[in-house]
């Protein structure tokens, strides 16, 4: 049986949801990689991607860059890599959770391209069939702009952690980030991944914190989910947060780069490596699907905010405790261990907030010492140390009177 349209024009294409549902489907959907493939036909690309069963799916393409995504209900899209290209038409690859029960698979394009037919053929597998054309820039904008389906849109705040009521006991507030998830794994190595790593991280670090009985400690995602930066800092404002830590262990190519470094928000970056990183992970979001047109105004903003706040020192301050702290543990930071970059998810006004990069998977060193329990432990007892100094010292600089 096929399900699907032919000359497909349109922004947006809903396929085979009425149809799948009515099947007794069981278990989570698989990619087949062996039974996949991506390659060029003509001036164009087909896509055929076998999955173990049908499901409902949908496709789209956005721009700013050129791309192609597609959204299952919940594939498994381990060994994406194994799945042959035969194309110089795509210059990236992913897919992952994108929300709750759903997976996006997302093919970011050389050159602007429609999509020209698209159909599910049941059987078993399953095999889903995409051709691309080649298309103008006006032509591939028009399509591009057309508005999500009016029963589909990001996560709203019911979809998000709910955080518990602040409390007034005089703990303090931690929000954890730990980064990329989903659909963006971050920086990959053939040992992990970044999403994975920080993520363990976070779980130890929120234990030991919460055993400490003097945080409260609210995480961005607790599994392996895609969380947009919007998201992320909207979760924090919920739980009325003292502190943010995004929590990262990234790769950079330009050169070796080892030990922790903490960054703080700024308009220019401190050295071409951080401008790298947050440019990255700005990136990240935007290829899953998420709009940042407006974001460079919007951090512009921001930091003026901040600067007429007292934010700016308590998030220095908050930065310097960390510093001693992590350097006291005798853990090895970054020749330069405090940052600038401009990291849209560090940009809550009024909210102390940092990226701590663990260290980079693109170290042996680091990523040695990222997997090992032990250093993680230290870690994050220096971290504990670093918050409960801050929060001592940032209490009495509150409780001193005004200068007149």
């Amino acid at each position: 049986m096929k399900w699907g349209l032919g000359a497909v024009l349109s922004g947006v294409i809903w396929l085979a949801a009425g149809a799948v549902a009515a099947q007794d489907l069981s278990g989570l959907a698989r990619l087949l990689p062996g039974q996949s493939r991506i390659a060029d036909q003509g001036i164009g690309i087909e896509v055929d991607l076998a999955i173990s069963q049908p499901v409902p799916w949908r496709v789209r393409v956005l721009d700013a860059p050129p791309r192609v995504v597609m959204d299952f209900r919940e594939v498994d899209f381990v060994g994406l890599a194994g799945v042959p290209q035969q194309t110089a038409l795509l210059t990236d690859l992913r897919a992952g959770v994108f929300r709750a029960g759903w997976s996006r698979l997302v093919l970011v394009l050389k050159t602007p391209m429609l999509v020209e037919t698209a159909f599910m053929q049941t059987g078993d597998p399953a095999t889903i069939h995409l051709t691309l054309r080649p298309a103008t820039e006006r032509e591939f904008a028009l399509q591009a702009a057309r508005p999500e389906p009016a029963d589909w849109a990001m996560p709203v705040a019911a979809d998000l952690p709910t955080a518990p009521e602040r409390p007034d006991d005089g703990r303090m507030v931690v929000v954890l980030d730990p980064g990329h998830g989903g659909i963006d794994p971050g920086a990959e190595r053939s040992e992990g991944n970044e999403a994975t790593l920080v993520l363990t991280f976070a779980r130890e670090l929120k234990e030991l914190l919460l055993r400490d009985g003097r945080f409260v400690v609210v995480m961005t995602r607790n599994e392996d989910v895609f969380v947009s930066l919007e998201s992320r800092i909207s979760i924090a404002h919920q739980a009325r947060a003292d502190v943010f830590l995004a929590l990262h262990a990234d790769a950079l190519a330009e050169g070796e780069a080892t030990g922790t470094t903490i960054y703080s928000l700024s308009a220019e970056a401190s050295d071409a490596a951080g401008a790298t990183l947050a440019e990255r992970h700005n990136r990240d979001d935007l290829l899953a699907g998420i709009d940042l047109s407006q974001q460079d105004d919007l951090v512009a903003e921001v930091l003026m905010d901040m600067a007429r706040t007292a934010t700016t020192p308590r998030t220095a301050r908050l930065a310097d405790a960390l510093q001693a702290s992590i350097i006291a543990a005798g853990i090895k930071m970054h020749q330069r261990p405090h940052q600038e970059a401009s990291f849209s998810v560090l940009k809550s006004p009024d909210i102390p907030s940092l990226l701590l990069e663990l260290g980079f998977m693109s170290s042996d060193r680091d990523f040695a010492r990222l997997s090992d329990p032990d250093w993680r432990a230290t870690m994050a007892q220096a971290l504990r140390d670093g918050l409960l100094a801050w929060g001592k010292d940032d209490a009495a600089r509150t409780a001193l009177p005004e200068q007149p």
